[in-house]
């Protein structure tokens, strides 16, 4: 009875051992997710076009509020540009709540988000939801496609 209870014992210790591995491990792929969210928004708005390029793969599609005609990565990559030439700064990104789902090597990111932007002098702030994809190639979140919407 007592080898019983030692051997229930071990197994119910490398179980929450293995749980507790499975969730730090969860929990450290979720920070870098977001934080290859964060790039991509940042590298857009500064039109950084060598880590747009990292992060933003030639099959990009994405779908904009208020705009009819969807983006591939030229497009994405011409808006940042045309942004920048603009005069166009970033001056607050926040994202008060996302969600995340794994199915593998791909993440479905559910968020909210608000933008406040100066450009030629004037202040701009448009908050929104987003659906964005992110696959994970040779180690790193790239983001393929997204879909926002405005609130305002």
């Amino acid at each position: 009875m007592r080898r019983a209870m030692c051997a229930a014992t071990l197994v119910l210790g490398m179980l929450v051992m293995v749980f507790a591995t499975i969730h730090a491990a969860s929990t450290d792929e979720r920070g870098e997710i977001l934080k290859s969210r964060e790039q991509v928004w940042r590298a857009f708005f500064a039109n950084d076009r060598k880590a747009l390029e990292g992060l933003v793969p030639p099959e990009t599609i994405a779908i904009s509020s208020g705009e009819t005609e969807w983006k591939h990565q030229k497009e994405v990559f011409q808006a940042a540009a045309d942004f920048q030439a603009h005069g166009g700064k970033l001056t607050r990104l926040e994202f008060p709540k996302t969600e995340i789902q794994r199915f593998g090597d791909v993440a479905v990111l559910y968020t909210t988000y608000l933008v406040e932007t100066e450009s030629e002098g004037k202040q701009s702030v448009s908050s929104g939801r987003a659906t964005e994809i992110f696959v994970l190639r040779h180690g790193k979140w790239v983001n393929p496609g997204w879909h926002t919407d405005s609130e305002k």
